[in-house]
């Protein structure tokens, strides 16, 4: 009994550390990218590209809640002269799943030009998202667009591989984030830091996959 108390005790203590692990990760990638953030649309200085990070799509193509809350922030920001071109990263690793044209698609609707338009069709993580993004696109500076809760990770990525990148956070219409999706986020910045240590390639630097 006192053998399984004191394993007991240890599950415990290791549980206890691994959460302070997390959660002092999050703040200070919150911190270190803290002067990144654009509150405000009327403060984003005049930029040529917004950055719209990917999300789920459903099978017929129309956008996720997540997705819709992103493109149509990203779209605003075109309405109101803040960006002139729109960048779409995400996952197009099949025919039958694509993200890049279900967004492309959607902003064609609301009237963007297609030369406005350029698409990352392997962007397949936050990671390869960035990288990517100087690295096959040229992209010195940029705006990117995903939602308050992914936002300090997105830029502490672009902040650690020599990006100027700001971000501005995807007004919430359709989607609110559960608490689980935003703990998963912080698991999340494990990986991100992870990735920047070892200095990371993206899963291909081809165009598509």
């Amino acid at each position: 009994m006192r053998r399984l108390k004191k394993i007991l005790f240890m599950l415990f203590l290791g549980g206890v550390l691994a959460m302070l692990v997390i959660f002092g990760i999050h703040a200070y990638i919150k911190k270190d990218t803290s002067s990144m953030f654009i509150k405000n649309m009327q403060d984003i200085p005049e930029t040529t590209t917004a950055i719209v990070l990917g999300a789920s799509v459903h099978s017929d193509g129309k956008l996720s809640p997540i997705l819709k809350d992103r493109v149509d922030t990203a779209y605003l920001l075109y309405e109101s002269g803040k960006v002139e071109n729109f960048l779409l990263s995400g996952d197009h690793t099949t025919d039958d799943y694509d993200e890049v044209n279900s967004m492309k698609n959607y902003l064609l609707g609301k009237g963007v030009p297609q030369n406005k338009i350029t698409l990352d069709h392997a962007g397949l993580d936050t990671y390869d998202s960035m990288y990517r993004s100087k690295a096959l696109f040229d992209m010195d500076s940029a705006i990117v667009i995903t939602q308050s809760f992914h936002l300090p990770r997105s830029l502490f990525i672009a902040k650690h591989l020599g990006l100027n990148y700001k971000g501005f956070a995807a007004k919430p219409q359709d989607y609110k984030a559960t608490q689980q999706i935003i703990f998963r986020e912080k698991l999340a910045n494990i990986k991100a830091i992870w990735e920047l240590v070892i200095n990371a390639k993206p899963t291909t630097l081809k165009k598509r996959i």
